[in-house]
């Protein structure tokens, strides 16, 4: 079921420049209608978002692909992901091998995707709570990859990635983000990559937006 519209996303995510084949395999095999509500699952593999409940979207496979190829994942990694929503991009993840935690603001969102990876069996820990704080408890993490936009980069991701690790965070106003990519070279010092331009919802919490 879907192998056709799964062959031409992968087709469409190659040539939008998409190179990483591990994570085009991860694409092609978790399967994202089971993470989108049953009504809209005959979109499931169309390269847009969808909404998923809540004022949140399952983010455009374009966008997943990109921001999880510059996570550069290899096996036994681990990896923090800010906004779990529908738990798909966690589910890729723990397909490419990392140790997932990830953190949910809206108890609904977070009960459903806890049930749902569970059943589906990815390795994943999952926390309710406000992602913008990071979970020191397990830090430091080999990649943090937040899927909201943020007014600027919190700090507590900074202190809670490995030197090595790679933070993938959309900063910008609640309309527009450009994707920023930082590479932790040593304590508080960075490198920066910035990939243009993106929509994602805001990133709520204590150092992101404040609820309107």
């Amino acid at each position: 079921m879907y192998n056709e519209e799964k062959e031409n996303l992968i087709n469409e995510l190659r040539n939008q420049g998409i190179k990483d084949e591990m994570v085009l395999d991860a694409i092609k095999n978790v399967p994202r209608e089971l993470f989108v509500p049953e009504a809209l699952r005959h979109q499931a593999y169309n390269n847009v978002a969808l909404p998923i409940g809540k004022g949140q979207t399952i983010s455009q496979p374009y966008t997943v692909a990109i921001m999880t190829e510059a996570l550069k994942i290899r096996k036994g990694m681990k990896i923090l992901e800010v906004g779990t929503g529908s738990g798909y991009q966690a589910a890729l993840l723990s397909y490419l091998g990392a140790k997932v935690f990830t953190i949910e603001r809206d108890f609904d969102l977070y009960s459903k995707a806890r049930i749902r990876l569970e059943e589906l069996h990815y390795d994943v820990i999952c926390l309710f709570g406000d992602g913008t704080i990071g979970w020191s408890e397990f830090s430091p993490y080999d990649g943090i990859i937040v899927t909201a936009a943020a007014p600027s980069i919190p700090k507590a991701f900074k202190d809670q990635l490995a030197v090595g690790g790679r933070l993938v965070i959309p900063v910008g106003t609640r309309s527009t983000q450009v994707m920023h990519i930082l590479t932790k070279l040593d304590y508080n010092k960075f490198s920066i990559e910035k990939i243009s331009a993106f929509q994602f919802v805001p990133l709520v919490g204590l150092n992101g937006w404040k609820e309107e």
